[in-house]
């Protein structure tokens, strides 16, 4: 939303904006309570959400939060908080541009010097199978591609 905003400021810059460029004003504010209902829920299910996963995860590879014997949940946690908190921003933002000129690109450098892509991948695959389990349809169809967005750009790896 405030990557459009900028953008329509600066295309109607001494001009009114059109209909159509003011469509996704429009759409947004069809979808703002939604929105709100998203976050609210992103916000009071959070812990189960991060256990949910977390439980998920040693499931299907028990080694994949462990580096040499040293015990990584408390990192993969306070990693996958901030990730989560920023997602549900964009949600109610709707600005995944946001999300990710401002958050995932940086954390994307980070993994991969950490050679934590694989874990972000599951993390991100599972935490939106946890999300489709968890949420009511309509608001997993708004956090689900935030997610899937994390997913691709921390989960990848360098070729």
């Amino acid at each position: 939303m405030i990557t459009q905003l900028e953008r329509l400021s600066q295309m109607a810059d001494g001009r009114y904006a059109t209909d159509t460029e003011l469509l996704f004003l429009e759409e947004y504010i069809q979808s703002f309570s939604l929105r709100v209902q998203t976050y609210r829920q992103i916000q009071a299910s959070e812990a189960e959400l991060l256990e949910q996963v977390q439980h998920r995860i040693r499931q299907v590879d028990p080694a994949l939060l462990l580096s040499n014997q040293t015990d990584l949940s408390g990192k993969w946690k306070r990693d996958t908080i901030r990730v989560l908190r920023y997602s549900a921003i964009t949600v109610l933002l709707d600005d995944a541009e946001l999300l990710r000129d401002r958050l995932l690109f940086w954390m994307q450098t980070v993994m991969k010097a950490f050679d934590a892509q694989r874990s972000c991948n599951v993390t991100y695959h599972v935490m939106q199978q946890v999300v489709q389990s968890l949420f009511p349809v309509d608001e997993a169809s708004l956090l689900c591609p935030i997610l899937e967005l994390n997913r691709s750009l921390l989960g990848a790896k360098p070729e």
